[in-house]
């Protein structure tokens, strides 16, 4: 395994070639993620055991492909369906620290590695509850979501999650991150869904099949 620190160092460097403006706090934050991701995966895992080197690459950045669709207003609140253990809600934290995050996971364990990871780094703008999605009763300007279920599915329980006032520049909707073949599953929303491909943003051959998704709802 290469050296800990060469691969923070390494992955690091990728991700403030993309966004140059992070503070002083912000680069502190994400340098802290991999040890305190590292470990927790060792006791519970939330990350593909090989996948782990990559945090950066295939978590983090990629999480912040959302940003690439919308910066979020200060004051905005976004739930995070189906978090895992953070992702994509504290990258998001992280960059946006003026927006509200709530991070939604069926899986207790799971949530308990967001709290954990959230707290190592001193993230005071989220918050967490271990439910199923059709349990959340609170409102929210956007809901994001990462490869948790088809578009459709995630429609029909995050509808009742959307505030119907209006503050940012795209109407409140769903926002997700998805990967491979994507046509069948916007179909049903060709008319008003928006897909950018993450590949026109990042260079890396992950993202080559990665898109962001939004639905207006």
């Amino acid at each position: 395994m290469t050296n800990f620190q060469e691969i923070v160092n390494t992955q690091l460097s990728i991700l403030e070639s993309y966004f140059p403006d992070l503070s002083e706090k912000q680069k502190a934050q994400f340098t802290a993620l991999y040890a305190l991701y590292a470990d927790w995966n060792s006791k519970i895992n939330v990350i593909s055991r090989k996948d782990i080197d990559n945090l950066y690459l295939h978590h983090v950045l990629h999480s912040l492909g959302i940003v690439k669709m919308i910066k979020f207003k200060e004051g905005s609140s976004v739930m995070d369906l189906g978090t895992g253990g953070g992702f994509p809600g504290i990258p998001l934290a992280i960059f946006f620290p003026e927006v509200q995050f709530h991070l939604v996971d069926s899986i207790g364990k799971k949530i308990k590695v967001g709290q954990a990871v959230a707290e190592g780094i001193g993230l005071t703008n989220v918050t967490f509850r271990h439910c199923r999605g059709e349990e959340e009763k609170q409102v929210f300007d956007f809901v994001v979501s990462r490869a948790v279920m088809p578009l459709s599915d995630l429609v029909k329980i995050v509808r009742k999650n959307i505030r119907r006032e209006q503050t940012n520049a795209l109407p409140n909707g769903l926002i997700c991150l998805k990967g491979g073949e994507l046509q069948h599953e916007i179909l049903p929303f060709r008319k008003q869904a928006i897909s950018i491909d993450l590949k026109d943003y990042f260079k890396e051959e992950f993202f080559e099949t990665k898109k962001t998704v939004y639905v207006p709802l």
